[in-house]
This record gives C-alpha cells, sequence and structure tokens, in this order.
C-alpha cells in the first residue's frame, strides 16, 4: 500500500476544528459534573459522563451503498489512497467492510456468538481481500463485518468509512441490510456509474435512503470510460428532479483519482471531482459539530435547571428564614406535582406499550400486504407465459420488488418509531425537558441479513430425443388402432391411412405433454414463489420485531431517566429548604457563601451551553413570552 498523495489532494476534507471543539465540550461537561458531584447528585453525573464519552468519541460514519458493479470499492480505495477494498468484475465485496484511522495497520473479522458479544479475530491485511461470508477462520459463525484500520490522514478526524455489498440483482438481496446501516449513518454517498441512466429500482432506493438520512450524496462513476457521461448526468438530474429528490449529484473518476494520487497532481484530481466530494464531506463534518453542540448544549442546560432549583431554594431560605415557611409550601406543591407525573408513569407508559403493539401489527400487516400484491403480480407474469424461459426474468424482477417493498416498509417503520417517541415525550412537555433520545437503533452488528434467494426451476427445453421419444410414444397406438382396422379392408399394417392416424396422434400427444409441463412448471414457479416471501416475511417480521423491542427499551430507559430526576431535584430542593430553615445561624453563613460560590459557576457553565445552542435559548425565552401572556389574559378574563 502507498500514500504518498500532497496533503492538498488527500486530506481535502479534513476536519481541523473538531479536535479543539471536542475537548472544549468535555471540559464543559466535566466542569458541570463537578458541580453534580459535589450537589450528591450521581443520576445527573452519569448522565454527564455518557455526554462526554459521546464528545470524546467524534466518529462520523460514511456508508457507501449502490447496485452490483458500480465502482463502490474502488471508490474507496482512490478516497483514500489505499488498497483496502476488494476490486473485480464480480461482485468482491461481501460483507460489509469498516475502514477506520489507526497509527497502525490492522485487520479483524467480526463474527457474531449466539448470547454474546460479537467475537473479533485478527487476520493479516495480505487476506483481507479474500474474506468471504463462509471464511473458515469464522467457524461457522455469521460475519458480521471486516473492520481494517489504515493509517489514512482523511480517516485520522473521525471518519469511518463502509463499503457495502451491492443492492439489487438476482440472486443479491441485499438492500435490506444495507437500509440498516443507514440509519444509524451520518452521511450516505449512493454510486450508479455513467453507462446509463438511474433505473427504476435505483430509484426507489434512493428515496428510502434520503427518507433515512438527512445528508446524502449520489455520485455518477467510472466518467473516465464513458465519453456520453454528461448526457447521462443530466437525465439523472431531471430524473431525481421529477421525483422530487433534492441530493447533490457529483460525477467522479476513481481511476483519474488514483492518477491524481501517483502523480501529485491537483489539476487532475480536480478533473475526477473529488473536490465536490470533499466539500459535502466538509458540510457532513459541520452539520455532525453542530449536533454535538446542541446535544452538549441541551445537557449542560437540562443539569443546571436540576442543580439550580435544589441549591437556590436552599440559598433563598438561608438569606431569608421567616420567607423559608413559604418557599417550603412551594416547593412541597412542586414535589407533589413531579410525585404525580410519576405516578402517572403508567400513562406513558401504557402509551409506550399500546404505541408498540399496534406498531408492530401494522408494520407486520404493511409488510404481508406488499408481499401479497407482489405475490399476484408475480402469479398473473407466470400464467403469462412459460415460467421455464422467463425465470431468471421474474426472479430479477421478483427481488427487486421484494427488496423495494422491505425497504418501504423499514423505513415507515423508522418514521412511526420517531412519531411514538413525540407522543410519548409529550406526557412530560409540562413537567420535564421533554427531548427525545437519539433513537439509533440500528449498527453494523444488527443489520438485516439477506433472505435465501429465488429458488431455480427447469427451463423445459427438451432436446431431439425427447420430441421424438414423445412423439412415437402418442403416434403408436394410432398406427396399432388404425392399422389393425385397415387390415380388415386388406391393406397392410402400415399403410397411409395408418401412418397419418399416427402422425396426427403423436402431434397431439406432444402438444399435451408440452402443456403439461408448461402447467406443471407454472404450478412450480408459484409454489417457489409463494415460500420466497414466505421466507421474507417470517425473517423481516422477525427483525422488524426485534428493533421494535430495542426501541421501546430504550424510550422505557430514557422517560424513566427523566421522570425520576425530577422527582430527585424537587426532593431535594425541598429537603435542603427545609433544613436551611431550622439550621443553625452559625452555620448559614458558611453553607451561604458555598452555595452561592456553586450557583455562579452553575451560571456561568449555563451561559456557555447557551452560547452554543442560541436558537434554542431564543426559542425558549419566546415561550416564556407566550406563556406569560396567555396568563394574563386568563387573570383578566377572570377578574372580568
Amino acid at each position: 500500500m502507498q500514500n504518498d498523495a500532497p496533503p492538498a489532494v488527500q486530506t481535502g476534507a479534513g476536519k481541523t476544528p473538531a479536535p479543539t471543539q471536542a475537548t472544549q465540550l468535555a471540559e464543559l461537561l466535566s466542569r458541570m459534573g463537578e458541580v453534580a458531584s459535589g450537589a450528591g447528585r450521581r443520576d445527573l453525573l452519569d448522565r454527564l459522563t455518557a455526554a462526554r464519552e459521546r464528545v470524546l468519541d467524534p466518529r462520523l460514519r460514511i456508508v457507501v451503498v449502490g447496485p452490483l458493479k458500480q465502482g463502490k470499492s474502488q471508490f474507496v480505495n482512490s478516497l483514500l489512497g489505499l488498497d483496502v477494498c476488494s476490486v473485480g468484475d464480480d461482485e468482491t465485496t461481501a460483507v460489509p467492510t469498516m475502514v477506520a484511522y489507526a497509527e497502525t495497520e490492522r485487520a479483524e473479522l467480526v463474527v457474531g456468538e449466539i448470547g454474546a458479544d460479537p467475537v473479533h479475530i485478527d487476520i493479516p491485511m495480505a487476506d483481507i481481500h479474500a474474506v468471504t461470508p463462509t471464511d473458515p477462520r469464522a467457524e461457522g459463525r455469521e460475519i458480521l463485518r471486516l473492520e481494517i484500520s489504515v493509517p489514512s490522514p482523511l480517516l485520522k478526524d473521525g471518519l469511518v468509512v463502509i463499503d457495502t455489498p451491492g443492492v439489487g440483482g438476482h440472486g443479491n438481496p441485499h438492500a435490506n441490510s444495507t437500509l440498516g446501516l443507514v440509519t444509524s449513518a451520518d452521511a450516505v454517498l449512493v454510486l450508479s456509474d455513467s453507462s446509463q441512466e438511474f433505473t427504476e429500482p435505483e430509484v426507489a432506493f434512493l428515496r428510502q435512503v434520503v427518507t433515512l438520512c438527512p445528508a446524502v450524496a449520489c455520485l455518477v462513476t467510472k466518467t473516465d470510460l464513458y465519453p456520453h457521461w454528461r448526457r447521462i448526468v443530466e437525465a439523472d438530474r431531471g430524473h431525481l428532479a421529477r421525483q422530487g429528490i433534492d441530493v447533490p449529484l457529483m460525477p467522479i473518476s476513481s481511476m483519474l483519482r488514483s492518477h491524481a494520487l501517483r502523480l501529485k497532481d491537483d489539476s487532475l484530481d480536480k478533473e475526477a471531482g473529488f473536490p465536490a466530494l470533499y466539500d459535502f464531506l466538509r458540510g457532513v463534518v459541520q452539520r455532525a459539530d453542530a449536533t454535538t453542540r446542541k446535544a452538549v448544549a441541551l445537557d449542560v442546560r437540562s443539569v443546571s435547571e436540576h442543580l439550580a432549583l435544589a441549591l437556590g431554594s436552599e440559598l433563598a431560605a438561608l438569606r431569608d428564614p421567616e420567607t423559608a415557611a413559604a418557599a417550603v409550601a412551594g416547593l412541597q406543591q412542586a414535589r407533589a406535582n413531579a410525585e404525580d407525573m410519576q405516578k402517572r408513569s403508567s400513562r406513558w407508559q401504557q402509551t409506550l406499550n399500546d404505541g408498540i403493539t399496534d406498531l408492530a401489527a401494522d408494520i407486520d400487516h404493511d409488510l404481508r400486504d406488499r408481499l401479497r400484491v407482489i405475490t399476484r403480480e408475480a402469479e398473473e407474469a407466470v400464467d403469462g407465459g412459460d415460467p421455464g424461459k422467463d425465470w431468471p426474468r421474474i426472479g430479477e424482477w421478483l427481488e427487486d420488488q421484494i427488496a423495494s417493498a422491505v425497504g418501504d416498509n423499514f423505513v415507515w417503520a423508522h418514521e412511526r418509531s420517531l412519531w411514538l417517541a413525540e407522543t410519548v415525550a409529550r406526557h412530560f412537555a409540562e413537567t420535564a425537558d421533554a427531548h427525545i433520545p437519539a433513537m439509533n437503533i440500528a449498527n453494523v452488528d444488527g443489520v438485516m441479513d439477506p433472505v435465501t434467494s429465488l429458488g431455480d426451476l427447469e427451463s423445459g427445453r427438451m432436446g431431439i430425443t425427447s420430441k421424438v421419444l414423445v412423439g412415437m410414444r402418442g403416434s403408436y397406438g394410432g398406427v396399432l388402432m388404425f392399422g389393425l382396422i385397415t387390415t380388415m379392408m386388406g391393406l397392410a399394417l402400415l399403410n397411409p391411412i395408418s401412418l397419418g392416424a399416427g402422425v396426427l396422434l403423436g402431434s397431439k400427444a406432444y402438444k399435451d405433454d408440452k402443456e403439461a409441463r408448461v402447467l406443471k412448471r407454472r404450478a412450480d414457479a408459484k409454489v417457489a414463489i409463494r415460500k420466497f416471501t414466505d421466507d421474507v416475511s417470517f425473517q423481516v417480521g422477525k427483525e422488524s420485531k426485534d428493533r421494535l423491542r430495542l426501541v421501546q427499551r430504550q424510550l422505557r430507559d430514557h422517560f424513566t431517566d427523566m421522570a425520576d430526576q425530577t422527582v430527585r431535584s424537587v426532593s431535594d430542593s425541598l429537603r435542603a429548604a427545609q433544613e436551611a430553615a431550622t439550621g443553625a445561624s452559625s452555620e448559614r453563613a458558611a453553607r451561604t457563601a458555598e452555595l452561592e460560590q456553586s450557583l455562579k459557576k452553575i451560571s456561568a457553565l449555563r451561559s456557555i451551553a447557551q452560547k452554543l445552542d442560541p436558537e434554542a435559548v431564543e426559542a425558549a425565552e419566546a415561550d416564556k413570552v407566550v406563556e406569560a401572556a396567555r396568563a394574563d389574559r386568563t387573570q383578566i378574563g377572570t377578574g372580568s
């Protein structure tokens, strides 16, 4: 492997400010964590610690997808300037390949282990191009992915590139598996070569990808091989515009990119189209940075509110003991409200349980309905001709239709899961910070496995010998019967009449046998189609239910923690205010100074968080103004 390209060509999508931002955000979370620890709020400290771990691991997944033989692996190699993915005329990428940064080269097979975490098996770098789903090193276990670590400058700042098996094509139903990766991707690059315009399955798959991931770009590859690539690109733009799909469309040439790296030629790299791709990746990095800042700002603001409630209540009681009783009464009411919210947990849990049950039933019904429609259309196609001759075409159409149907079902399930999360969050909107958790319900360890391929069907072709034998079996009875009759007329057994009858009956026997064979092939084809769709329904239905159970667990744990944190904050505030009201005066001064110092730290950290996400602060202030105006109108209406 070689990596001698100049930085201008190779690291155009570098993410220079990311380490600085990650360090600053981690420091902010650590400082707020110290305050939470000093206040004895272990639950808030755990929340900040988890947020800090996410900030310090800013990996961005770039998933490369597309049909078979579109140059995905060669594109990954040219993008990184390294030979890490298999390239060939056949389908060479058989398992997902994850390429990440490391100081030294290393390759690992990640295999599934029943009832345990995935197992990592080290393999030599020289063997990475020979990995197959049946690699003997897996010892019969399922190979989840191939992980390759290389010292690429492009990956140094946290980018992770995932090369996926090709989608589409007879016997290659990988589209379902790929969609499992798309939901957890930060960006998706959809490849299609410039030999022809987008096909209908490609546009359908692209529409699904755009629904699941907000950052998608379409790359038209192999522009060095096809001189008419500009017309293809314009035609593709037209297809996307008519379908309402708004994604960047960039023509690229991996071969020219490789030459640019070898020759260290920036102009050749520009002609290969990679600078535009780098601009897209920069945008992905910037959006990821903004998302991280907003998430940190939300965590810091939420924790600061919990801490300020307890510390502020205690400080108010220390400063003015005479009004402590009123403060305690208010906190008692707040605690009653919080405890009521916790008691009402059965409501949101019931909403969640009912929602998951209804969603599972709807998803299963939607999948079965889609597959029934496809099955009927396939059977109509079978009845319309000889399936033996058309079986490869029928099989390819069937697998494309099923892949599209399963993909649409997958997308709908994802959208309904987000809708369910928002519905449950409404139960907390009045009494808690009702934010929705990041629902990363798909990762490279849990992708949907491709189903078995459609069964084979005999072509129905007969050789000359078989045709002659069928005809002779049919003509034998005619020759014998009419020959015996004509012998009574003084003719020989074999005569023109008996031979003509033999030819006639032989032709009819051959025709009847041909029709019977066609009917049998039609029946066998329908059985194969139904078996295939049943296998799809069984496997995809099981995986959908598993994903929905994971959604249920994530939402249950998230909102349970949210309710517990709110009750804990109000209870601590009430306890602190009561202790401050009855405490000795000699201790109040020291405690007051300590509380003031803590509140100053919280205020300073909250100000920093507000600068990270000013839009959220403005929205919150606007909501407060609206609520105040609504309260004023209510008072005026009551007074009148």
